[in-house]
């Protein structure tokens, strides 16, 4: 909820001038009100219209200002002439009135422009911006008209003080925690530009090849195809210019030329994907990264918890490579960071990206549950132990094949049953994993429903897990936990619930069923219900700030900790997340540290800030109705591996989209772009 002075956005219509400010009415929507925490917003314009936060704002100036964003923007399709040379007459007429030599037919000249730009263009970005500007030529008329008789300038038409400050978005771009320019991206594999596509990528995301296969893709959520048929594949259109560059040995498509070293270094603490991230943009700016990785192998729990099928560790180390070729990259393997080493690191580097994941698996809460218990067998170390000898041919330690009745050096389940416990993709990476060990029946037990397990991971997921012969049983949890005299697991008893909805209508709450208890047999049982970070190796005279769930807090913008110069980003200052979450952090945090090892002061650019901006305003409206666009274009899908070939093997289940279903995926994208603008 915001105050404003004059609000027309959407559908809404705030007019409180020649009111008393302690009598203005409250905007429905988040606007930018303080631009910073120094510095209040006069007025923000954007696609849906436009908020004044004072009287004092020259609208005829912000509409030329506005006018004049759409010019750096437009250029980039030009397919169209009412996008193209409209907008240049929108700005034309708009700067003449704005500096006093206006006439009345300008004012009609303007509308009838933009009304065909609105149902002419063939992008959103020129149907979008005429919009905001009629809503200035409809309710600020009389100003309009002043400047017109009177010949006079704008009042602020010269006045260097008030800075506008612009920033273009989409709905998925909104939508993704990295904002990767995804029309750019869709434009460069629909003309065949493929190396375009994969520097579009990895201007926010340096993972392509791993985005492009495993991300939960929220973009897809917020695709305004969405409201006209189905969402674009987003996510697999990805991966076509990673492959392209691998295929064809185009090493390597950076977004931008790497600045040279600086002489400023900066220690990353883990090389899962928030490290790799990290490392890789603040390699672009010229600043030495040592990452250092307790593994054995680079690419935290994507190279030894992400299964095989879902993401080819061939395919993950190209885009870790990618990340190796920027000079001053050091990568650092099979070291444990501890105390004692950060506190050499703070005195040696001039900053520490702390990015180490949460690799301990949380207990599912059972009566008897101890983790010696032979066949209890936690989420990370069950995916480390398949994984690790899957794609690296690592055995299974001697002490684990011990533990969980092994007799290979690798994990077979050959005739047993496997419990798993969870609702998210670590455990649907359990459950599938263990139907590829051969395990002669695979169970899920999860608290909540179908719809919600789907919403957690991927509607893709689920099915092919339901396809490959996992059982799910949903509104169940272990009670308790039965082992034989030799404390070996022999069953699991499982409580039933069903929901009961609220009286007051607010969420639905689980309530045990009496009597509906029943007893599951197993081999194994999998905790894979949540993880948590080890931070054992901060040091504890640095009394660095936790939040309550044990992660290192942030004020969630710069990503500094408690202690100066320590940084924090991925599932160590958030709790468990995705990759593209924390890939989307660890860009935001390299940006920050480039700037305070060279200045000392932390900082967000204004890109930055009218991100977070946007986000709480929110750009998709899934209540919108597309209009000039031809609906029921089917969704391409891509080829899969059947249930039959990927239930033995661990090859890749996703074969990806051909060029010709690529092509016409792209296709179907309407290159929603929006400008928004704030004037301060």
């Amino acid at each position: 909820m915001s105050k404003v002075y004059f609000s027309c956005w959407k559908d809404e219509l705030i007019d409180n001038r020649g009111k008393p400010q302690e009598e203005w009415a409250e905007s429905a929507y988040n606007f930018p009100v303080n631009y910073n925490i120094d510095l209040a917003s006069k007025a923000f314009i954007g696609w849906a219209g436009f908020a004044l936060f004072d009287e004092d704002v020259d609208v005829v100036k912000l509409a030329t200002e506005y006018a004049a964003q759409y010019q750096i923007y437009s250029e980039a399709c030009g397919r169209c002439a009412p996008g193209r040379w409209g907008g240049r007459i929108l700005y034309d007429l708009f700067d003449k009135i704005a500096r006093g030599e206006g006439e009345e037919s300008d004012v009609e000249h303007l509308k009838e422009v933009s009304r065909t730009m609105m149902e002419t263009s063939k992008c959103e970005i020129g149907r979008t911006v005429p919009k905001p500007l009629l809503d200035i030529l409809t309710h600020f008329s009389d100003e309009i008209y002043d400047l017109i008789t009177n010949k006079k300038p704008s009042k602020y038409y010269n006045n260097p003080e008030i800075s506008y400050i612009a920033k273009v978005t989409a709905p998925c771009m909104d939508a993704c925690p990295a904002h990767v320019d995804i029309p750019a991206y869709i434009e460069g594999v629909r003309d065949l530009r493929y190396d375009d596509s994969l520097k579009a990528t990895r201007k926010t995301m340096p993972l392509a090849h791993t985005c492009g296969r495993v991300c939960p893709h929220p973009c897809e959520d917020e695709c305004r195809r969405a409201n006209l048929d189905e969402p674009i594949s987003i996510m697999e259109l990805k991966r076509i210019g990673a492959d392209f560059e691998d295929e064809h040995g185009l090493f390597w498509l950076h977004p931008k030329e790497q600045k040279p070293l600086n002489g400023k270094k900066v220690a990353v603490i883990g090389a899962g994907p928030a490290g790799l991230a990290g490392a890789y943009y603040m390699a672009l700016e010229g600043v030495a990264c040592d990452v250092y990785e307790e593994l054995p192998v680079l690419g935290g729990e994507v190279a030894v918890g992400v299964p095989e099928y879902r993401m080819p560790v061939d395919k993950y180390n190209k885009d870790i490579e990618a990340v190796h070729s920027l000079e001053g990259v050091r990568f650092i393997t099979g070291k444990r960071v501890t105390a004692e080493d950060m506190r050499k690191f703070e005195k040696e580097y001039d900053a520490i990206l702390v990015a180490t994941g949460t690799r301990i698996s949380k207990k599912v809460r059972a009566k008897n549950e101890r983790p010696e218990i032979k066949g209890y067998w936690p989420a990370i170390n069950f995916l480390d132990c398949i994984n690790l000898y899957v794609k690296y041919g690592i055995p299974v330690p001697e002490e684990i094949r011990k533990q969980q009745h092994l007799d290979k050096e690798y994990v077979d389940l050959t005739g047993k049953t496997l419990v798993c416990v969870g609702g998210g993709f670590t455990s649907m990476d359990v459950v599938r994993c263990a139907v590829r060990a051969n395990a002669k029946k695979v169970i899920m037990l999860y608290r909540r429903d179908e719809a919600t397990i789907i919403r957690n991971t991927t509607y893709e997921e689920y099915h092919e897990a339901v396809e490959e012969g996992v059982e799910f049983i949903f509104y169940s949890a272990v009670e308790e936990i039965i082992t034989d005299e030799n404390d070996n697991l022999k069953a699991l008893k499982v409580n039933r619930f069903e929901l009961i909805p609220d009286p007051n209508g607010g969420r639905p709450q689980l309530q045990k069923i009496e009597g509906a208890d029943f007893t599951i047999e197993c081999d194994y049982l999998v905790p894979a219900v949540s993880q948590s970070a080890d931070l054992s190796h901060l040091p504890e005279e640095w009394e660095i700030e936790l939040t309550s769930w044990g992660t290192i807090k942030t004020d969630g913008k710069t990503y500094m900790s408690s202690r100066k110069g320590v940084f924090a980003a991925g599932d160590c200052e958030y709790g468990p997340m995705t990759i593209v979450n924390a890939v989307g952090q660890a860009k935001r945090a390299a940006s920050v540290i480039s700037r305070y090892v060279l200045t000392g002061e932390v900082s967000l650019t204004d890109e930055e800030i009218m991100e977070d901006h946007l986000r709480a305003l929110k750009v998709y409206d899934k209540k919108e109705k597309i209009r000039g666009w031809l609906p029921g274009i089917p969704r391409q899908v891509s080829e899969k591996l059947t249930v039959d070939e990927r239930k033995y093997t661990n090859e890749e289940v996703n074969l990806g989209f051909t060029q010709e279903q690529a092509i016409a995926e792209a296709e179907r994208c309407m290159r929603c772009y929006y400008i928004a603008m704030v004037a301060v």
